[in-house]
This record gives structure tokens, C-alpha cells and sequence, in this order.
């Protein structure tokens, strides 16, 4: 559009005399300048209007990738957190069943010596701990008569809950064996274990897949073998109910938490 103005001025110009065409000819050219500034202003401006959108494209994803990371984080943080509310549900459910058993084990067991068993809540596990002179013969596996009635009332507690396993261990003292019945104490206290574990699936209908019988011998002492009550203390035998924990160890090896 400038260029045919220009050249209609021009074509004007010729038409004009000299005085008059001087004057027309710098109020041109000053017109021409402005022009040109003007086009550069413009493109100037274009430019930067062209870099701006780049720039402001760049921002936009930028800010999307930010906003997926969040999103994405955020995701991950509530997985883990309901991955951590399952876990702590299920340990408090696993506390209390063991507060109920150890409550419902101390109420049967009232008319017990206490000198004789202890109950007690360690770790995951109910512990029964019962004396060697109150469970056995001395140096000898065979179950006192008397022992039944304990027996009995423990496998009322494990019959009555479906959801718990039992390990029955057999402890001596360090003093060796001097019969030919048993090899050592290993001998000796595994063969206690079994006899346990096989009197609560005969006599009172322990189902056998629960229960897992094993022999200590003297290597876990409660004190010191050094004195006579010492030795009477780890002659032992310990049931040890614990609430089945398939569902605890599953949400143990959830890949959940992994990243």
C-alpha cells in the first residue's frame, strides 16, 4: 500500500516546479523514514509476539508434565497410605487376638499353681510356659496324669479359635542325660515336644495341621544353669499360639510400597 502511495506521489512531484518538488521531495523521504520505522516496529513486534507464544507454548508443557508428575505422586502417596492402613489394621487385629487369648488362657488356668505356668504376650506370639515337674516324670517324656487337665484347657482355647497355630517346644537344663531312653537332651526334649503335641491330637482333638512340635534342648535358658532353681526354671515346656498371619505377610510382600 506504501509503495503505490509513494508512487503516485512521485508521478504528482513531476507535475510540480522545482521550489515546490524540493519540498514535497523531503516531506517524502521524512514520510518514507516513518514508513520503514514503522515496518521495523512491526516486525519487531511480530517477532517478539512469535517468541512469546513459543515460549508461553513451552511453559504450557512444562506445566502439563509438572502437573502429571503430581497427579502421579499423589496417586502413589494414597496407594501407600491405604497400603499402611491395611497393615496397621491388621496388626491391631493380630494384638487383639492375642490380648483375648492370653485374657481367656489366664481366666481357664486361674486354679493353676503360678509357680507352674506363666502366660505372657511376647512379640507376636502367646506364650504358655509350663514346669517340667508339673507336665513330666523326671528325665522322662511320659506326661503326668495330673498334667491332662492343663492340657485340656489349653486345647479348649485352640479348638475355640480357628485362626491360630501352635508350636510346643521342649526345654531342659545343661545337665546331660544319664538314662539309655534318650540319647541328650536334644533326644529328650524333642521327644517331650512330640509327646505334647500328641496327647492334644488323641485326647482332646487338637487338629494336627496346627501344631508343630519341636525339641530346644538346653540352648534357650530362662536364667542361669548355675544353681538348683535355676535348672528347675528351664526344665519347660512352652505352647506357643499364634493367630494365623497369612494375611499380615501377604500385605508384608505387597508390591505396594515399591518406588
Amino acid at each position: 500500500m506504501y509503495k503505490w502511495l509513494i508512487i503516485s506521489i512521485c508521478f504528482a512531484l513531476s507535475a510540480c516546479n522545482s521550489p515546490q518538488k524540493k519540498l514535497l521531495e523531503k516531506q517524502l523521504n521524512d514520510k518514507v523514514e516513518q514508513v520503514q520505522q514503522l515496518e521495523d516496529q512491526l516486525t519487531h513486534l511480530q517477532n517478539t509476539n512469535s517468541s512469546l507464544l513459543d515460549r508461553m507454548a513451552d511453559m504450557s508443557i512444562i506445566n502439563r508434565t509438572d502437573a502429571e508428575s503430581i497427579r502421579g505422586s499423589i496417586s502413589s502417596l494414597n496407594t501407600q497410605f491405604d497400603y499402611i492402613n491395611k497393615l496397621s489394621s491388621e496388626i491391631e487385629r493380630k494384638d487383639s487376638i492375642n490380648s483375648m487369648l492370653a485374657q481367656n488362657l489366664k481366666s481357664s488356668l486361674i486354679d493353676i499353681n503360678d509357680d507352674d505356668v506363666e502366660i505372657s504376650v511376647k512379640g507376636s506370639a502367646v506364650m504358655v510356659s509350663l514346669s517340667d515337674k508339673m507336665l513330666f516324670r523326671t528325665a522322662s517324656s511320659t506326661i503326668n496324669t495330673k498334667a491332662y487337665a492343663i492340657l485340656k484347657k489349653v486345647s479348649h482355647i485352640i479348638n475355640d479359635n480357628e485362626d491360630i497355630d501352635i508350636i510346643v517346644e521342649g526345654h531342659t537344663d545343661d545337665v546331660p542325660i544319664s538314662n539309655n531312653n534318650y540319647k541328650d537332651n536334644w533326644d529328650l526334649s524333642v521327644n517331650r515336644a512330640t509327646t505334647v503335641v500328641r496327647l492334644l491330637q488323641e485326647n482332646f482333638n487338637v487338629d494336627p495341621a496346627k501344631m508343630t512340635a519341636a525339641g530346644r534342648s538346653e540352648y534357650i535358658p530362662k536364667t542361669e544353669n548355675s544353681t538348683q532353681t535355676g535348672r528347675s526354671q528351664n526344665r519347660r515346656t512352652e505352647i506357643i499360639i499364634t493367630p494365623k498371619l497369612d494375611q499380615f505377610f501377604k500385605l508384608l510382600e505387597s508390591p505396594e510400597l515399591v518406588g
